[in-house]
Parts: C-alpha cells; structure tokens; sequence
C-alpha cells in the first residue's frame, strides 16, 4: 500500500496522476485520521494515523494567534480561547480530547518530515482580516520552506482572499484549492488556481463541475464525504481526490472495486 501511495505522490508531482489513476480518486483523511484509538482532530497522532493506513494526504487547519504564532486547530476557538486574541502560551496550553496540547505548526511540520509518503493539505482557515491572512501565510511558507516540505504541500482555503494570494506566492507548481463553491471552474483557472475542492453538497447541485474542471487542467477535490453511497458517487463522477472522516471505509471501497475489474 504505501508503495502504491508512494506511486501516487511522484506521479501526482508530475502532473500525471489524473491520467494513470483517472478512476480511482486518492484518499485524503480530514483532519487527520482521528476516528481511531489514541487519535483526535488535528493531532499529532492523527497525521500518523493517516500514514499508518497509507492515506495519500491528510488535511489541517491553520491559526494564527494573536502573538503571532501558527497554530494547528479547526475551530477559530478552543475551550473559549479565540485563537486569533489570544496569546500562543495560551492556546498552546489546552488539550485535544486524546490527551495532546493544541500542536504548533512548527511541531506539526516536524511530525510531517518523518512521514515522507504523506501528502500534507493546509489549509488557511479565514481570518479577521486581509493583513491578518498575509502574516499566517508568510509565516506558513517560510516553515514550509524551513523543514524542506515545500513539494508535498498542497493549499486549501475557504477565504477568497487567501486563494488569491496564496496562488500568487506559493512555489512555482504548488497546488492552491478554493473551497467556499461561489466561484466556477473558470474563475479558479482565471485566479490560476489548481483546481476545486467543494462540499459534496455543492458537487451534487453541479455535477457537471467535474468534467468542466477536467476539460480546464484542473483537479476535484470533494469534501466531506463519509457514506459508501456517497463515496460511489464521487467515484463514479470522476473525483480526483476525496476527503473524508472515514479513510479506512473509502479504501476498502476501491479495493473492492479494483478486485471486481
């Protein structure tokens, strides 16, 4: 398995993943592989978890305290702590419900540099402001840079703003996603983006969204897609990728569908 992953990731760097595996969409776990033992969202643990059942990427989110410190959590809040207010000591101080304190980015890129068959998704979450954004993506790229992972990242963001930028000053060939659903495939070649990655909600209202972002170069990402029945769909419409809660189930879902051909 991991050298079928493995496989995937140099073909993927090569732009030639969507040709040699067009069928068989790549499993990307949200926010880690957390539904297991010993595992919680956005954990340290939960990226190992995510490699140990051999996921192509794992997804997180990223803050930026208000000491300006980058911050591995999905809310904007934990435990009533605003992450965007507060000081790092203080959110670094409050634990994940397996028992682990909030990881910083720095740690979590740290994790990441030993799981070289892992495909990092990061993803900005929005903050209150443009300048804001500007600072945690500074300060995300020169981490990415600092631990020499600048080739297995992919970006992801809800903020429009961010995808802008982000597409504007990532590494030459580094894949930027937009995430919200309000621009169409058009849009995201204009702004030179690397492709979708939309809810299932939104792909089911545009279906037709697949094959316009093929046609256009780009890649579909669907997120978060936890049913069998769903997960079928998403195949069958020709997803490139697929986020989910559940990596474990979509695996052996296209390892069924694999042994059937």
């Amino acid at each position: 398995m991991k050298f079928i992953r493995l496989l995937n990731t140099a073909l993927f760097g090569l732009g030639l993943c969507s040709l040699a595996f067009a069928a068989e969409p790549l499993v990307v776990a949200h926010r880690g592989y957390w539904k297991t033992d010993g595992s919680a969202q956005n954990s340290l643990r939960a990226i190992v978890k995510a490699d140990s059942v051999g996921c192509f990427g794992s997804e997180f989110d990223v803050w930026i305290t208000g000491d300006d410190s980058l911050v591995v959590n999905h809310d904007s809040s934990i435990n009533d702590i605003v992450i965007e207010t507060a000081t790092a000591r203080e959110v670094l101080s409050q634990k994940l419900e397996n028992g682990e304190y909030v990881p910083t980015l720095d740690a979590y890129f740290r994790q990441a540099r030993n799981l070289p068959g892992l495909r990092l998704i990061c993803e900005l979450k929005p903050h209150v402001s443009n300048e804001r954004e500007a600072k945690a993506i500074k300060g995300i790229l020169e981490l990415a840079h600092k631990y020499q992972l600048e080739d297995r990242i992919d970006y992801i963001t809800f903020s429009r703003n961010g995808f802008v930028q982000l597409c504007k000053e990532v590494p030459e060939g580094t894949p930027v996603y937009y995430l919200t659903g309000d621009f169409i495939p058009e849009q995201i070649k204009f702004y030179k983006g690397s492709g979708i990655d939309y809810s299932l909600w939104t792909m089911r209202r545009h279906p037709e969204w697949f094959d316009e972002c093929h046609k256009l170069g780009l890649k579909v990402n669907v997120w978060t897609v936890n049913d069998p029945a769903d997960m079928q769909w998403c195949i069958d419409h020709g997803a490139d990728f697929i986020t989910t809660n559940e990596p474990e189930v979509l695996q052996n879902l296209l390892k069924t569908a694999s042994e059937i051909k």
